[in-house]
């Protein structure tokens, strides 16, 4: 899967800090060497902004990176500026939304866990209609439709060549809530019957037979990146999204959705739990 801009970022602002460290500079006597102030690099380091790149390419040689280390470092400034597909939308969308399909549009793997519904990448339209007019009861109806496009649109990831793989856990709370009445139910429980009989979907069901678990908070996707310290954590949020990338926390989430997936039912019994709540529906 190619290396898109906020991946580029982001390993840009990791490898640039762990190269000052190793030359032993705080981000001040960093700054000064090359003409850019404390507050500046240390935006280049936390990945926030953009980053000129005849900048980097002086803190390379400030740093004594090697040539090829340097040429490269220089190459993820120049195409962290690269947009994607969503920028061009006629109408905006939700800053967490913009972070959100910037992410999923380089990850490598996306592990979801769901308890209220069926995960964005997983849903029909006529579903995902149903959950945006129910959450955003004051949306017009044409917001409303622009969201479920982009949703859409979104899913599209699970037809490329080289797709990422989806893994989901999903509690049987999702299965027996029935979003938009009973044949939207239906036609949702069956399509994710057809998706996880793709190669690179996986859908487990957490039943309530489990009791309690490693994830009573709530819903969590885990977006990963190339190397695990790209990785980030997504929380759905009235009003917004919430993403977290420390390790401490990413530590967390990782090992609480391990345990979902070992608690959770195998392969073959999750699709007949589903089968079965499907025609029961």
């Amino acid at each position: 899967m190619p290396v898109g801009p906020t991946t580029r970022r982001r390993q840009l602002g990791a490898d640039l800090r762990r190269l000052r460290e190793l030359k032993g500079l705080t981000l001040e006597e960093a700054g000064l060497r090359v003409g850019i102030s404390k507050a500046t690099l240390s935006r280049y380091e936390t990945k926030e902004g953009t980053v000129k790149w005849p900048a980097v390419d002086a803190l390379c040689r400030e740093y004594g990176a090697s040539d090829e280390e340097r040429l490269a470092l220089v190459d993820l400034a120049k195409g962290a500026r690269i947009q994607g597909w969503w920028r061009s939308l006629a109408d905006p969308i939700p800053a967490s939304m913009n972070l959100m399909l910037t992410l999923e549009d380089e990850v490598v793997r996306e592990d979801h866990y769901a308890c209220v519904y069926v995960p964005g990448l997983l849903q029909t339209r006529a579903y995902a209609e149903a959950v945006h007019r129910a959450s955003e009861v004051q949306c017009a109806e044409r917001e409303v439709q622009h969201m479920v496009d982009i949703r859409m649109k979104r899913q599209e990831l699970l037809k490329r060549a080289d797709p990422p793989q989806i893994w989901c856990v999903i509690d049987e709370a999702v299965l027996q809530r029935r979003v938009g009445g009973g044949a939207v139910m239906r036609e949702q429980l069956q399509h994710l019957l057809t998706v996880s009989r793709l190669p690179h979907v996986t859908v487990q069901v957490l039943p309530f037979s489990t009791g309690a678990h490693a994830a009573a908070v709530g819903s969590f996707a885990i977006l990963r990146g190339p190397s695990p310290e790209l990785d980030v954590v997504y929380m759905d949020l009235l009003g917004g999204g919430l993403f977290m990338e420390k390790q401490p926390e990413l530590q967390r989430y990782r090992l609480a959705f391990e345990y979902l997936s070992a608690q959770a039912l195998d392969l073959e019994s999750s699709a007949g739990f589903i089968d079965r709540i499907s025609k029961e529906s």
